[in-house]
C-alpha cells in the first residue's frame, strides 16, 4: 500500500493505516493545508473551489471528505461530481474561483485515488506553490470557521456539456469535414467518466456510427487503464470485427488519448500529438513543446512547417510554462497528451479527438495511411531500482562526462541526443527507480541503446 504526497499533488491506494495509504485523515489534512494555502495566496474574505471526479469506486467518499473539509475553513465548492480532469480545469476560470480539485488517480488501478490540485487558471499548481503546500500539512496548523461561516455547495452537473461546447468553436475544429467522413468508430472509455465525456462529444461532432466499449462509469476498470498497446486488444478486435475507420481510448480522467487503425494496428499514443501539431500547424504557423521523453517526431513535423521545437523538463506543469514562455500553438506529451492554448494549458483528450477527427478528415487517408506518413520511431522505455546508498546525481554527472562529445539536456537528468536516436536517464519523482527511455528507428535499436544504459548505470551503482 503506497502514499505519495509531492509537489505534483497527493495519492496513494485506499485503506490502511494514515500515513501509509490515502486514508481519511491523510485527504482532510492535504485539502486543509490546500484551503488554507489559498487563504494566504487570495487573502478574500469569500473563496470558491471547483471540485470534479472520475468514477473510480472511491470517488464518492473522497469526494465527501474534501467538501466537507474545504466547507469546516468557509471555503465555498462548486461540484460538477462525475467530470474529467480537463473539464475542471475549463470550469475554474469560467467560475472564477480560486482553484480546484480533480479527485482521480489517472491510468493508476481502481485502488489508488489522488487529488489533483489547481490554481485560479485551472493550470496545476507550480513547483514552489507545492513546496509551500507541502511546508502547510508538514505543520499541520489548522484552524477551522465556526458554524456561521462554513461553506456552502453548489452541485452543477452540466459541465461536460459546456466543455464540448467550447471545444466545437475552438479554430481547427471542422464539423461539417467530420460529418462528410462519416467515420466508424469504436470507443473504449475503462467505465470511467470518459463514458460520459465520448458519446455527447462524438455526436456533437456528427459522428452517428459509434461502437462503445466499456462506457458505464462504474470504476470497474475491465483492463489496465493505461491506454499502453498491451491493453488494447479487445478495442482493436472490436475495430476489426465491426469494419471501424479507427478505435479511441482515454484513460480515467480522459487527459490520456491513443487511436487504434482500421487494421487494429496501433496507431502509438506518442503520435497522438504528432498528427494534432500536423493539424494545428498547418492552419497556424508557429511552435510546439513536449517533454524530453516525448518522440523525435514531433522536432521533425513541426520544422516541416517552419516552426520551432522546445523539449521541456518531464511533467505537465514544466511543458505548460515552455508553451507559454516559447509562444506555442501546440504542446503537450508523448503519453496522449494534447495541450491547445487555444482551449486552455491542459492536456485535453476531448480537444485531441475533435482536432484529430478534423485532421483525418481533411487528409482523407485511412488511419494506417496517416500514421506511415510520419517519421517512424520507437521508444524503448526501462528502469533500474535504486538502493538507498545511491548518489544518483553523481551517477548521471559520470555518464555526462563519458559522453561530453554527444549534445546533451539536462534540465531534467540526462539527455543524449545521437545523430538518429536518444536516451533519456532521469530520477522518478514517485518511487525509488531510474528511468531509462531510448528511441530510435526501430524497436530493436531503441532497445539495445536502452539496454545498453541499463548495464552502465548497474555498473556505476
Amino acid at each position: 500500500m503506497t502514499l505519495i504526497k509531492s509537489i505534483s499533488g497527493i495519492r496513494g491506494t485506499i485503506g490502511g493505516l494514515p500515513g501509509q495509504n490515502l486514508t481519511p485523515i491523510d485527504i482532510v489534512e492535504s485539502v486543509s493545508a490546500y484551503g488554507l494555502w489559498l487563504k494566504k495566496k487570495h487573502k478574500k474574505d469569500s473563496l470558491t473551489v471547483v471540485i470534479g471526479r472520475d468514477a473510480r469506486l472511491s470517488g464518492e467518499m473522497v469526494e465527501s471528505l474534501c467538501i466537507g473539509t474545504l466547507q469546516s475553513l468557509g471555503i465555498d465548492i462548486i461540484n460538477l461530481g462525475l467530470s474529467t480532469t480537463p473539464t475542471v480545469e475549463f470550469a475554474v476560470p469560467k467560475e472564477k474561483a480560486q482553484g480546484g480539485i480533480i479527485l482521480t488517480a489517472s491510468h493508476n488501478p481502481k485502488q489508488w485515488n489522488a487529488l489533483k490540485l489547481l490554481n485560479e487558471k485551472g493550470e496545476f499548481i507550480s513547483e514552489n506553490d507545492g513546496r509551500e503546500l507541502m511546508e502547510l500539512i508538514a505543520e499541520n496548523k489548522l484552524v477551522f470557521n465556526e458554524v456561521d461561516h462554513l461553506g456552502k455547495t453548489i452541485t452543477k452537473d452540466n459541465y461536460i456539456d459546456l466543455h464540448i461546447k467550447d471545444i466545437l468553436s475552438l479554430e481547427g475544429v471542422d464539423i461539417n469535414a467530420i460529418e462528410k467522413a462519416n467515420f466508424n468508430v469504436v470507443i473504449d472509455a475503462v467505465n470511467s467518466t470518459g463514458g460520459i465525456a465520448l458519446p455527447k462529444l462524438l455526436k456533437a461532432l456528427k459522428c452517428n456510427n459509434i461502437t462503445e466499449l466499456y462506457c458505464t462509469p462504474n470504476g470497474e476498470f475491465p483492463h489496465n487503464p493505461e491506454p499502453l498497446p498491451e491493453h488494447l486488444t479487445e478495442l482493436s478486435k472490436t475495430v476489426i470485427n465491426k469494419k471501424a475507420d479507427l478505435g479511441i481510448v482515454v484513460d480515467p480522467d480522459v487527459d490520456r488519448l491513443a487511436f487504434v487503425c482500421e487494421d487494429g494496428t496501433v496507431f502509438g499514443e506518442e503520435y497522438t500529438l504528432v498528427a494534432v501539431a500536423d493539424h494545428i500547424l498547418s492552419i497556424k504557423k508557429g511552435n510546439t513543446v513536449s517533454n524530453l521523453s516525448s518522440t523525435r517526431a514531433l522536432r521533425d513535423v513541426t520544422e516541416k512547417h517552419g516552426g520551432h521545437y522546445f523539449a521541456s523538463a518531464v511533467g505537465e506543469v514544466n511543458v505548460v510554462n515552455m508553451m507559454k514562455e516559447k509562444n506555442a500553438v501546440i504542446g503537450g506529451e508523448g503519453n496522449g497528451g494534447v495541450i491547445y492554448p487555444s482551449a486552455h494549458y491542459g492536456r485535453d483528450a476531448l480537444v485531441g479527438i475533435a482536432l484529430f477527427l478534423t485532421h483525418l478528415a481533411n487528409k482523407k487517408l485511412s488511419m494506417s495511411q496517416l500514421r506511415k506518413s510520419y517519421p517512424n520511431y520507437v521508444i524503448s522505455k526501462n528502469k533500474v531500482e535504486l538502493d538507498s546508498s545511491t548518489d544518483i546525481d553523481k551517477l548521471v554527472n559520470t555518464i555526462s562526462d563519458q559522453y561530453a562529445h554527444i549534445s546533451q539536456n539536462k534540465i531534467d537528468g540526462l539527455k543524449l541526443d545521437f545523430d538518429e536516436e536518444w536516451v533519456h536517464l532521469r530520477k522518478s519523482n514517485t518511487e525509488p527507480i531510474i528511468r531509462i527511455y531510448a528511441e530510435s528507428k526501430s524497436l530493436e535499436k531503441a532497445s539495445s541503446l536502452a539496454s545498453r544504459f541499463v548495464e552502465e548505470v548497474k555498473k556505476l551503482m
